[in-house]
């Protein structure tokens, strides 16, 4: 009996030792990072920028693989399933971390069944309007709109999407009754705005700001803290009186639940580092990305906040995913 438990222990005890072996030796083969959505599109190529730097820092490559499909949790699903080694990792975008709040048949819970990592970045949004809605800035735009605001549609890219939050929170903010349009994705609202079907649109601003630039949209204002050289003539939120009113569209990295302390040590070392090169910052910054730098406890704490505000909004919004 005293043999068999000196036995476990001793096996429990190597095991605790092997963890900092493991992350010595970490990574000594090359990663798998899945970008759960197909090729071309704004988290897929964050997530290539992300993984050439984080390769560079931890010294092996690291491939990506699109695993497009239902909203995005196929590709999540594998790599819950992964092993917990650290060569298979998610790259995805904030809509991830909702769950089963916008897609009912998601089989995770992002916070429990998955190890956040590290924050890459993040895209703010602008708030455009089609060019024959009446006003000249925001003040005298909202002026029009309060007169009649039955007259006034709003566009949704997706159910539950960064746009989706931030269009029911400025919504909840001004007081006004906008209908909401809900589109499968940004291209055909941004084509019913531009045409008028629908009067007011608020996105990440990657996809967003040509539109404004180009004279086919106004825009409104941004919600970043300040002013993107990107598109120096759109204020901020807070200059057209939207005080905090600085939501964004995110982006990070995510482990299976099970990857030992040390290896998700190692790899938001890795993501920290990305974050400070300046390389990277201009890279990101040049595409309107904000670069971030939470690493895994401040990283989680977000998410929390993130889910409980952002599902309080839909739960209010009585938002029914389809």
């Amino acid at each position: 009996m005293n043999f068999r438990r000196r036995t476990v222990l001793g096996a429990v005890g190597a095991s605790f030792l092997a963890a900092p072996a493991l992350a010595q030796d970490y990574p000594n083969k090359p990663l798998k990072m899945i970008v759960p959505y197909p090729p071309g599109g704004g988290t897929d190529g964050l997530g290539r920028i992300t993984a050439q730097f984080l390769s560079e820092k931890l010294g092996q490559q690291i491939v990506i693989q699109n695993v497009g499909g239902a909203s995005g949790t196929i590709g999540s699903e594998m790599v819950r399933r992964a092993d917990p080694d650290g060569y298979t990792i998610l790259f995805n975008a904030s809509l991830f971390v909702l769950g089963k709040t916008v897609v009912p048949s998601c089989p995770y819970d992002p916070q429990t069944d998955f190890r956040a990592i590290a924050q890459a970045g993040e895209a703010p949004l602008v708030l455009l309007a089609n060019n024959n809605v009446p006003g000249d800035d925001y003040a005298s735009t909202m002026a029009a709109v309060a007169k009649d605001p039955k007259k006034f549609f709003v566009a949704i890219s997706s159910g539950g999407s960064a746009g989706h939050i931030a269009m029911l929170a400025w919504l909840k903010r001004i007081g006004l009754p906008l209908d909401q349009i809900l589109y499968k994705g940004t291209a055909p609202a941004n084509t019913d705005l531009m045409a008028g079907s629908v009067q007011f649109f608020m996105d990440p601003w990657t996809a967003l700001l040509p539109l404004a630039t180009s004279g086919r949209a106004k825009g409104l204002f941004v919600t970043s803290k300040e002013r993107t050289p990107l598109a120096p003539n759109i204020p901020t939120s807070a200059e057209v009186g939207l005080k905090d009113f600085n939501l964004s569209s995110w982006y990070g990295v995510w482990a299976p639940k099970d990857t030992p302390e040390p290896i998700v040590a190692r790899l938001a070392a890795g993501m920290a580092a990305v974050s400070s090169d300046k390389a990277f910052i201009e890279k990101t910054t040049s595409l309107g990305i904000v670069p971030t730098a939470r690493g895994p406890k401040d990283f989680a704490a977000f998410i929390k906040q993130e889910v409980e505000t952002n599902t309080a909004l839909l739960k209010e919004a009585n938002f029914k995913p389809e």
